[in-house]
């Protein structure tokens, strides 16, 4: 029997089309989920990119690609439409960055931790996207070798703004103090080596005050792990103070 991963990208495009009327999630076109193409801007080696102004205590944030284009609507179809088979290409994209964010792990496993969604966006979306993406990533850097396991450990202490309108300095004091680690995973949090997971690195300040929450319980944070960045395309003006000193800082 013929499986359709047999007739090669083109020709199973062109099938998906014609009987399933599938379409890329990150350019529309006919075919899979993801086109090729698209699927290569997944695929690009982690750097990392840091936010402009950096927020005090971020570590070493790690991406696959710039948050526009193709990527954007990719993140935005798995996340907001439900479009859960996405979770792979995009797991894997975040794998690779928490790899690099994590650097040499040996004797222990180190944390994967997403950033948690608050539970109404969770229920309104019917899914929480970026456990679903990190669960993945966990999965491909132990395939790689890497010990890494997904821990859910972080929750929200108090409610928040919603951030779509705030500015760097905003969301920095709309976050502060608004996370905590669960009281379960407290005592084993101590001296454990973390990764923080999220899907998008906008300002910052969420990545912060994570990092921030873990390194309260003890945690050792190695660096942030996301599929995507937001580029700024001029300096901001840096009023959120300088950064904590970092070793390998840089671009």
């Amino acid at each position: 029997m013929m499986l359709l991963s047999d007739l090669g990208p083109g020709l199973a495009d062109a099938f998906l089309d014609l009987f399933v009327g599938g379409r890329c999630a990150g350019c529309a076109a006919p075919g899979r989920a993801l086109c090729t193409s698209c699927a290569d801007e997944l695929r690009a080696p982690p750097r990392r990119r840091w936010p402009d102004p950096v927020p005090s205590g971020l570590p070493p944030p790690w991406c696959v690609a710039e948050y526009a284009g193709a990527v954007r609507e990719t993140l935005l179809a798995h996340k907001e439409h439900g479009r859960y088979g996405l979770a792979r290409a995009l797991g894997r994209a975040l794998g690779e960055a928490a790899l690099a964010a994590a650097g040499p792990v040996r004797a222990s496993s180190c944390w994967l931790v997403p950033v948690p969604s608050r539970p109404a966006v969770v229920r309104q979306r019917g899914h929480d996207p970026v456990l679903r993406m990190a669960r993945v990533a966990a999965a491909h850097a132990r395939s790689r070798g890497v010990p890494l396991r997904t821990v859910p450990c972080l929750h929200a202490a108090r409610v928040v703004q919603d951030q779509a309108d705030l500015d760097a300095a905003q969301r920095h004091a709309n976050l502060s103090g608004a996370l905590r680690i669960l009281p379960r995973y407290a005592g084993e949090a101590d001296g454990r080596l973390v990764v923080l997971a999220d899907d998008i690195l906008t300002t910052g300040s969420t990545a912060a005050e994570a990092c921030r929450a873990l390194r309260a319980g003890g945690a050792r944070v190695r660096g942030v792990a996301t599929v995507a960045a937001t580029v700024r395309r001029r300096p901001a003006r840096r009023d959120l103070g300088p950064p904590l000193p970092l070793i390998g800082r840089g671009d």
